[in-house]
C-alpha cells in the first residue's frame, strides 16, 4: 500500500484536486448526517459538539419528516398510514401473527410439557430458518417460514383427541411445528428489515444510516400488536362463546370454539402473508447475493462462519448473552401479575383477570417499543445505552421486591407492587428486548447475518426454557431473588462486549469484512473501527488502532475511481454492443458528475501501481460503493 499511500497524499489533497472537486468528493464521501461542514466525524467531535451535532441534525430530520407526512396527508389523507402499514407493519407482519395463548385445561405436568416443547420448536425455528436464509436467500427463507407457520396453524385450529391427553399430544406437536414458524421469523425479520427488503434492497443510504434502527425494531414491535390483538379476541371469544360471561366454569363447548377460532384468525393472515412475500418482496435477497458474489460463494458460506467466530466472537457473547438474560426478565415478568391479582382477587380461578391485566401490560409494553424505536437511532442515546439502562432498571425493580416480599404484597402495598410490574414491562421494551433483536443481526457481516442472529436468539430462548423450568421448582420469593442478577450479567455483557451502531454505515461495516475475509484486516481504516462503534472489549484489544480517516478517504477515492473506470468500460461495451448491458446488471453509471469524471480522466495517468491483493481489495469495494 506504500505507493497507494505516496500517490493519495500528492494527488487528493494536492494542486491536481480544484476545490469543486474537493467539495464534489466530501459531499460523497463525508454526508452532512455524519460529518460537519469542516469535515470531522461526529464519533470524533467533543460531548458538546456532538451534541450541538445530533440536535441540530435531529431537529432538521425531524422537519423534514413532518413536512413529506404534511405533503403525503394533503395529497391523500390516507397515505401517510399506508406508508406506514407497507414499511413498519408487513415487514414485521410475521412476528405480529404469532401471538396466542396456551390453555390451562390439565394438569401442572402437560401445562409444563407445552411450554417446553413450544420453547423447543422456536429455538430450532430460529437456528435452521437462520441458516436457511443465509443459505438459500432471505426471500426464500421468508416464504418458507410463512408455510411453516400456516401449516402448524392449521394443525393447531384442527388438533384433536379422543381423550383431553391425546389432544394435548396432538396439541404439544403442532405447536411445536408452529413454534419452528415463529422462531425462524426472528432472523428473517431482522436481516430483511435491515437490508430493505421491501424496497430496493439497497445498503448505504442517509435513510439507512438515519432510521436502520427505527426501521427493525418497528418491524419488531408488531409482535406486542400481535400480542395486544391476541388478547383482545380471546376475551371477545370467549364472552361470545361462554353466553357473555368469562367465569367458570368453562363448558367444553365454549373452551374448543375460544380455541379454535383464535387460530383460525392469524391462520387467514398467515395465508396472505405466503402471497405477499412471495410475489411483492423479491428484492429481500438483494444484499446477500451481492455479498456472496463479491466473496466467490455460492451456498452457504462457510468461510465467513469461521471468520465470524475468530474475529466477532466477543460479540456473539454480547449478542447470545444479553438475550439469553433478557429472555429470564420477558418471562420472570408474569411474576408479579399472579401473585398482585391473589391479593387483590384472593381465591379467583377465572382467566379473564389475568387476561385483562395481561392487556393492560401489553398496552405499556408497547408504549415501550414505540420509545424504543423513536429513540434507538438518536446517537446520544442509542443502541448501547438503551439497552444498559433497560437492564439496570428491570434490576432494579426485581431487586427492590425481592428482598421487601411480603411487605409489597400486603393489600396496603400491593398498588406499588402493580407499578413495578408495569414499569418492568415498560423498561424491557424501552431496552434490552427491542436492542437484542436488532444488533444480533446489526453487528455481523451480511452472509452469515442470518444465522448469527438466530443463534442469538436461541440462546435467548435457552433463557426462557431455563426460567420455565427453574420456576417449577423454587417458590416466588426464590424466583424474585433469582431473577434481578440476570438483569446485572446483562447489563455488564452489554457493557463488555457489545460494540454500539448507532450511526453506523453498513456498508462500512462491509468494507471492513471484505478486509478481514481477504486476510488483510489492517488495510480497512474507516468508521467501523472508530472506538466509538467498538465494544470495551475490542478497544482493549487494540481493534481501534486501525481508524485512519485521511487514509480511508484516500482509498474511498481509489474505490470511486475504480467504480468509475468499470463504468466506463461497461459504456463502451454498451455501446459496442448496441446499448445494452454485457453483464445485464443494473447499473447507475448516470451518478457520476462532470467534475469527478474530469478529476479521474486527468489523474488517470498518475495512478499508482496497485499490488494484485490491494487491487482485488479495492475493486471489490469499488463494486460495493455502487449499491
Amino acid at each position: 500500500m506504500a505507493e497507494l499511500r505516496d500517490y493519495d497524499r500528492a494527488t487528493p489533497h494536492g494542486p491536481a484536486m480544484t476545490q469543486n472537486e474537493r467539495q464534489i468528493f466530501d459531499f460523497l464521501i463525508k454526508p452532512d448526517d455524519s460529518y460537519d461542514s469542516a469535515g470531522v466525524y461526529w464519533g470524533d467531535m467533543s460531548l458538546a459538539q456532538q451534541i450541538r451535532f445530533v440536535t441540530k441534525g435531529d431537529a432538521v430530520e425531524s422537519r423534514r419528516e413532518l413536512s413529506n407526512i404534511w405533503a403525503m396527508f394533503k395529497e391523500d389523507p390516507l397515505s401517510p398510514f399506508s406508508y406506514y402499514f407497507k414499511n413498519m407493519v408487513l415487514p414485521g407482519a410475521g412476528l405480529g401473527l404469532e401471538g396466542h395463548s396456551p390453555y390451562k385445561l390439565c394438569n401442572a405436568t402437560w401445562i409444563a410439557a407445552v411450554d417446553y416443547m413450544e420453547i423447543s420448536g422456536i429455538i430450532v425455528g430460529q437456528v435452521l430458518v437462520g441458516i436457511l436464509g443465509d443459505w438459500l436467500g432471505r426471500r426464500w427463507g421468508l416464504i418458507q417460514d410463512a408455510i411453516i407457520m400456516l401449516l402448524g396453524l392449521i394443525m393447531l385450529t384442527a388438533a384433536w383427541g379422543v381423550t383431553q391427553n391425546g389432544w394435548v399430544v396432538c396439541y404439544v406437536w403442532a405447536l411445536f411445528f408452529y413454534g419452528i414458524g415463529v422462531g425462524g421469523e426472528y432472523p428473517m425479520t431482522a436481516t430483511s428489515g435491515m437490508e430493505n427488503a421491501v424496497g430496493s434492497g439497497k445498503v448505504s443510504t442517509k435513510d439507512d444510516r438515519l432510521h436502520r434502527g427505527r426501521k427493525v425494531t418497528s418491524a419488531f414491535l408488531m409482535q406486542g400488536w400481535g400480542q395486544f390483538f391476541n388478547q383482545v379476541i380471546l376475551i371477545l371469544l370467549l364472552l361470545i362463546f361462554h353466553h357473555g360471561s368469562g367465569n367458570p366454569p368453562y363448558s367444553q363447548t365454549a373452551v374448543q370454539w375460544t380455541y379454535r377460532v383464535s387460530f383460525a384468525i392469524p391462520a387467514v393472515g398467515t395465508l396472505w402473508l405466503v402471497y405477499y412475500r412471495a410475489y411483492k418482496m423479491k428484492s429481500a435477497s438483494r444484499q446477500l447475493a451481492a455479498a456472496k458474489m463479491k466473496s466467490k460463494v455460492t451456498g452457504y458460506d462457510t468461510e465467513s462462519l469461521k471468520l465470524t467466530f475468530t474475529y466477532f466472537g466477543p460479540r456473539i457473547i454480547a449478542t447470545a448473552g444479553a438475550w439469553f438474560a433478557n429472555d429470564i426478565f420477558f418471562y420472570g415478568n408474569k411474576l408479579f401479575q399472579s401473585e398482585f391479582i391473589s391479593v387483590i382477587l384472593p381465591g379467583n380461578t377465572s382467566v379473564m383477570p389475568g387476561w385483562l391485566y395481561n392487556l393492560i401490560n401489553v398496552g405499556v409494553s408497547l408504549v415501550g417499543y414505540y420509545l424504543a424505536s423513536f429513540l434507538i437511532d438518536n446517537k446520544l442515546y442509542g443502541r448501547k445505552r438503551m439497552q444498559m439502562i433497560g437492564f439496570l432498571m428491570d434490576f432494579l425493580l426485581f431487586v427492590v421486591p425481592a428482598f421487601h416480599f411480603e411487605y409489597y404484597r400486603s393489600p396496603a402495598h400491593v398498588r406499588e407492587f402493580q407499578t413495578m410490574y408495569f414499569l418492568s414491562s415498560f423498561f424491557n421494551q424501552f431496552g434490552p428486548n427491542a436492542v437484542t433483536f436488532l444488533v444480533a443481526a446489526e453487528v455481523y457481516p451480511a452472509p452469515i447475518r442470518a444465522t448469527a442472529h438466530g443463534v442469538s436468539a436461541a440462546v435467548g430462548k435457552l433463557g426462557a426454557l431455563t426460567a420455565s423450568v427453574l420456576y417449577n421448582y423454587i417458590d416466588t420469593q426464590t424466583k424474585f431473588y433469582v431473577v434481578p442478577w440476570f438483569g446485572l450479567m446483562g447489563m455488564l455483557i452489554t457493557l463488555l462486549f457489545l460494540p454500539d451502531t448507532t450511526g453506523l454505515d453498513l456498508k462500512e461495516q462491509e468494507r471492513r469484512w471484505l478486509c478481514i475475509r481477504a486476510g488483510r484486516e489492517s488495510d480497512y481504516h474507516g468508521v467501523a473501527v472508530h472506538p466509538k462503534h467498538l465494544s470495551w472489549w475490542e478497544r482493549w484489544r487494540g481493534v481501534g488502532r486501525y481508524y485512519d480517516a485521511d487514509a480511508d478517504y484516500r482509498q474511498k477515492i481509489e474505490e470511486m475511481r475504480t467504480d468509475w473506470e468499470a463504468s466506463q468500460s461497461r459504456k463502451a461495451a454498451e455501446k459496442e454492443g448496441g446499448g445494452h448491458s454485457a453483464d445485464g446488471d443494473d447499473h447507475d453509471d448516470a451518478s457520476w458528475s462532470s467534475d469527478v469524471s474530469t478529476y479521474f480522466e486527468k489523474t488517470q495517468r498518475l495512478s499508482p501501481t496497485i499490488r494484485p491483493e490491494n487491487k482485488e481489495y479495492v475493486d471489490e469495494c469499488g463494486k460495493l460503493m455502487r449499491q
